[in-house]
């Protein structure tokens, strides 16, 4: 009993009958350990450096229990508490059921990072929200402001299942994310697009497929997942259904729904050339995931294929989205044109539309947007908001109004 316990002018350490004992508070947990070594004054001092490194491995989220005090019942600490690190892996397959395992693995890369840089050993119910801006400040400090509000999204809504389940106070709203710039879109010149055509690309193929991303606005993996049963019989236009992933998994587009995409004359000459070479292959029958749990067969040729320019006996069936980078890196080299990632294709396409004052629901019906305000937010210095042009357009609109309402003041009819 504590009544027992004599001291032995070290803070936190005691001689409880013939043994010595360590005694510290850390954040409202008591943690108590007999040593069961006897009290001399070499064992009482090797007993208090024990005691002093056990709380700085607390404080820095390091401490393991069985490591400082292997032949000690647990402590107050371990009986109480609930650490980081088995928390988050109770909490892993729980999540993993509402997403799909490429999203997964992306998560659990997010989670251990953040509980590693947190403490796996530290306590949930000892955390502060001091420890989760010190995680914030961790973070910052040697990655990219996207990757740190990945990680922080991720880690918030871990924090957020221990706070509905009782582990912990209120800590997910203390993982604010970054303020993050908005780059302005970096779209091809009609001159870079014509070199990229000229000089970049040294296959029918390539220019075909170039064409055919700059004309219609696909995103990347859309336009790597496109099939010749996807284009309409008169080359009217394409139904995107599916996309790619890198770990050569197919899944609906990103609204989780199909799109039709009218087509502009250089795009349908560029679907006739792929089309050409995918009625040579035979129909494969692709796993398309509608979700983690759900799944469709579709059975399809699709357009773009390695095999085509392939020089090596061994090619995969189907472009990723890495394979789809290092291509166009090539072309843009070869071109001599300032280098920019191929989802600038997609910009490309609304930057293109927005400057021949094209109809923003339109612009962004085509592009699979839910309505307009990215177009707005995104593209705003391509919309041109004082256009002569445009206003000759309504006043002959509302000219042809008057004509057909004869009721319509005169003011306008006139």
């Amino acid at each position: 009993m504590a009544g027992t316990a004599k001291k032995t002018g070290f803070p936190g350490i005691e001689i409880h009958g013939r043994s010595i004992r360590v005694d510290f508070m850390y954040k409202g947990v008591r943690h108590r350990h007999t040593l069961g070594v006897e009290p001399t004054k070499n064992n009482i001092k090797h007993a208090a450096r024990l005691r002093s490194a056990a709380l700085f491995a607390l404080k820095s989220g390091n401490y393991n229990e069985a490591e400082f005090f292997p032949h000690s019942r647990p402590s107050e600490s371990v009986t109480e508490g609930k650490r980081l690190g088995d928390l988050c892996e109770r909490y892993k397959p729980l999540k993993a059921v509402d997403i799909t395992p490429e999203t997964q693995s992306r998560y659990e890369i997010a989670l251990n990072i953040c509980v590693e840089t947190v403490g796996r050993n530290r306590l949930i119910d000892t955390l502060l929200p001091e420890d989760i801006q010190q995680l914030r400040a961790d973070l910052i400090s040697t990655r990219a402001v996207s990757t740190v509000n990945h990680y922080l999204a991720t880690f918030s809504g871990f924090l957020y299942w221990c706070e509905n389940n009782g582990y912990c106070g209120e800590l997910g709203k203390h993982c604010v994310r970054f303020a993050k710039s908005n780059k302005d879109p970096d779209p091809l010149s009609f001159e870079e697009f014509q070199a990229l055509i000229d000089k970049g690309c040294l296959h029918p193929t390539d220019r075909a497929a170039v064409t055919l991303a700059v004309y219609t606005g696909l995103r990347p993996g859309e336009l790597l997942a496109l099939a010749l049963e996807d284009v309409a019989e008169d080359l009217s236009k394409i139904t995107v259904r599916r996309s790619i992933t890198q770990s050569v998994t197919f899944k609906v587009p990103k609204t989780n729904k199909e799109r039709s995409v009218l087509l502009f004359p250089p795009a349908r000459e560029a679907l006739e050339v792929l089309m050409a070479e995918a009625e040579q292959r035979e129909p494969d029958n692709l796993e398309v995931w509608l979700n983690r749990h759900e799944s469709r067969i579709d059975r399809v040729r699709v357009l773009l294929s390695p095999k085509t320019q392939a020089r090596r006996k061994v090619v995969n069936d189907y472009f990723v989205p890495s394979a789809w980078n290092s291509k166009w890196a090539n072309l843009v080299r070869r071109a001599k044109i300032r280098p920019r990632p191929p989802y600038q294709t997609r910009h490309t396409y609304a930057c293109w539309n927005l400057t021949a004052q094209g109809n923003l629901a339109f612009i962004a019906n085509q592009m699979g947007h839910k309505d307009f305000s990215m177009l707005v937010n995104v593209y705003a210095r391509w919309i041109d908001t004082e256009s002569p042009r445009e206003l000759d357009r309504i006043w002959e609109g509302m000219q042809n109004m008057a004509q057909n309402a004869p009721n319509l003041p005169q003011i306008i009819a006139a």
